[in-house]
């Protein structure tokens, strides 16, 4: 090989390089486009899914929903006033860095308790509605959550219009001990004095339920209804296989068994959720039973 052609030959040739994408040019995609559902591994646009309410597209699979997005689809349009709004925990316990969970919760879901409550209307009906939000401690019940609740039942009483709660919670909150579980005996009072006096009472047990707030008020409705798919449950499976030492039902603890065994009236879809508790409510209006 003649030198000359070691220079002609390498001009003629493509040198190959690595892109590496610059920091804008990564921004330009945005996160979160996408979301894959857990159930049925199929994907869909984010902004798809949250038109349908946070329901599959494909499978009718139930996604998460914060306190915003359920008043957002349930609550009838400009008609919602929160109540209480301004209450917050504290560490009665003395409780080793529970201030600043409550603080890193309150920042994460711009809430300020696992509870909104409010007086809205539904489908042209004016009621009391308390949203738990599991986004906020697990949606775990303490002091705080336990008060909101009394007291919109409470404001529900004054009002004389019905109460309608979705739960959504791990349980008790460990960092208040006993005076968390003492909201499970409140909260029942409330529902007993407010249904001595004729009020409706209906309870939406959404994915998950469970601990002391499946125990007490979420499973004291006149209507205990729950979204497809939701865990309720009081003690977790684990716990139960191993005291009974039996295997327990694939479908164990999910609405769809408890319906099956008598402690839900029905499952309604999110996307029916509106028009079935409309249909609830006019029949619970004054000569409703007769239209």
């Amino acid at each position: 090989m003649a030198l000359k052609d070691l220079f002609t030959k390498n001009q003629t040739k493509k040198k190959k390089y690595a892109t590496i994408p610059t920091e804008a040019a990564k921004s330009d995609v945005p996160e979160g486009i996408m979301t894959k559902c857990p159930t049925c591994k199929k994907i869909m646009y984010s902004k798809e899914l949250s038109k349908n309410l946070m329901v599959c597209l494909h499978c009718g699979h139930h996604f998460p929903m914060n306190a915003k997005e359920r008043i957002d689809s349930f609550i009838d349009e400009g008609s919602f006033e929160e109540i209480n709004e301004n209450m917050i925990s504290k560490n009665p316990l003395n409780f080793p860095d529970y201030l600043e969970k409550l603080e890193k919760d309150r920042q994460k879901s711009q809430l300020n308790e696992a509870v909104v409550t409010g007086i809205g209307s539904v489908g042209g009906h004016k009621l009391v509605v308390a949203i738990m939000d599991s986004s906020f401690r697990m949606g775990s019940m303490g002091s705080v959550v336990g008060e909101k609740i009394t007291l919109a039942i409470e404001k529900a009483d004054e009002l004389g219009v019905p109460f309608v709660i979705f739960t959504a919670s791990g349980g008790a909150r460990m960092q208040e001990g006993a005076l968390s579980l003492m909201q499970m005996a409140k909260t029942s009072v409330a529902l007993k004095k407010f249904s001595d006096n004729g009020g409706l009472i209906i309870s939406i047990m959404t994915h998950p339920t469970t601990g002391g707030v499946s125990a007490s008020f979420a499973s004291l409705g006149d209507y205990n209804l729950a979204e497809p798919g939701a865990l309720i449950a009081f003690a977790g499976r684990r716990v139960i296989e191993q005291s009974i030492r039996e295997e327990l039902p694939e479908d164990f603890q999910t609405a769809e068994f408890l319906l099956k065994h008598g402690q839900l009236d029905a499952i309604i879809s999110r996307l029916d959720m509106v028009e079935k508790i409309s249909t609830i409510l006019d029949i619970h209006q004054p000569g409703g039973e007769l239209a």
